[in-house]
């Protein structure tokens, strides 16, 4: 009888207690580290997003809630949106002056009083009778240069008229010397601009550039006194004027919190706008003027002037290609035009010339528009 014996059982990988707890103390190492190491990335990560917002609020970031729209950049279709609700309300409102006036004014005193707030219309010798269709075209006028000089070319950024004037002399000085530096400068400073025009602002913008007008249509302004407060209830020339105001200053912070900074060609640098009311009896320059009606006269040849602005004209102001110091190497500073005003000439309007000369010397010394005050 034979025996069988029996295989003996396969043989397991005894691992020595020491060694395995010498592994799973170095997987605990490295599971360690790896998990510090997570906790760096995101903390990178948390400071690489926190520049990146610091460096959009520099560059005026926050803009598309302030305007309302998708997007912080312009182009020239929401300027002429823009602008076209604008010259609607204007031009509601002078037909309503003129169709309703103040109570003891006539339609004569109203236009004399925007004479006497632009003086230009009595240098050149126009004789304006004081017609409905002049006056309702000069009161647009009026209108025009307050919008441009006291909201467009002036940065409103606080309530003080005097301070705003300081902020546009040193962005003016920043923009001479570095545009990118400007561009910076002027949207980090418009991202803590008050929020709308208050009454108290429009007053003092208004009694600036038309006192007499503003104090004509309404005697309750003076020097002295606030703004009358709007019945929400009426559609008085206050209100229509208050209501022009805050429109224009929206529009002046879109201009001016825009993140657009290059220009055409890929330069890069600053380019901001600046509005200009052609002056009354000026010569009709088709680049930086646009007829509202047709003119024969200037279509045979036959010399015409500006009779008034219904609406202002924009500017974009850039620096030209330049290198070095001193006033050799400083760029140029280039205006070019992107809406041209609207303007009616003095044909059109009615307007009688005291005397032909001064027409035929402000034609012969007709120049380009000139520089926005205080660039040079």
């Amino acid at each position: 009888m034979s025996f069988h014996q029996p295989s003996p059982a396969p043989s397991q990988d005894i691992v020595p207690g020491e060694q395995y707890r010498y592994a799973l103390t170095n997987f605990r190492i490295a599971h360690e580290k790896v998990e510090q190491q997570r906790l760096q990335l995101e903390e990178q990560e948390r400071q690489v997003a926190q520049l990146r917002a610091r460096i959009a609020l520099l560059e005026g970031g926050n803009a598309p809630q302030r305007f309302g729209r998708g997007t912080n950049t312009i182009d020239d279709f929401s300027i002429k949106n823009t602008a076209s609700q604008l010259e609607k309300m204007i031009n509601r409102w002078a037909s309503d002056v003129v169709r309703n006036p103040r109570p003891g004014v006539s339609l004569p005193q109203i236009c004399q009083a925007i004479l006497s707030d632009i003086p230009t219309g009595h240098e050149v010798g126009i004789r304006y009778e004081g017609t409905s269709m002049q006056v309702q075209a000069l009161l647009r006028h009026a209108i025009s240069e307050a919008i441009s000089e006291g909201t467009i070319n002036c940065l409103i950024v606080t309530n003080s008229s005097d301070a705003n004037i300081q902020l546009t002399r040193i962005h003016e000085h920043i923009f001479a010397r570095d545009p990118t530096v400007a561009c910076v400068w002027r949207r980090q400073t418009f991202s803590a601009a008050v929020e709308q025009c208050t009454p108290s602002m429009s007053q003092a913008i208004l009694l600036e550039q038309i006192p007499e007008l503003i104090q004509l249509l309404d005697p309750s302004i003076s020097a002295s006194s606030p703004l009358s407060s709007p019945n929400p209830n009426t559609q008085s020339p206050d209100r229509a004027i208050q209501s022009i105001m805050e429109s224009a200053y929206d529009f002046s912070r879109m201009l001016h919190g825009s993140t657009v900074t290059s220009v055409s060609g890929g330069s890069g640098g600053d380019a901001f706008y600046r509005a200009f009311v052609p002056e009354l009896g000026s010569a009709l320059q088709p680049r930086q003027i646009e007829l509202v009606k047709r003119c024969l006269k200037s279509e045979r040849g036959e010399m015409d002037r500006v009779g008034a602005t219904i609406f202002p004209g924009l500017v974009k102001v850039t620096r030209g290609a330049g290198s070095g110091e001193g006033q050799q190497g400083q760029p140029e500073t280039i205006q070019t035009v992107v809406r041209r005003a609207q303007v009616i000439c003095e044909c059109a309007l009615g307007g009688v010339s005291d005397n032909a000369s001064s027409a035929s010397s402000i034609l012969s010394s007709s120049s380009p528009l000139p520089l926005p005050h205080g660039m040079h």
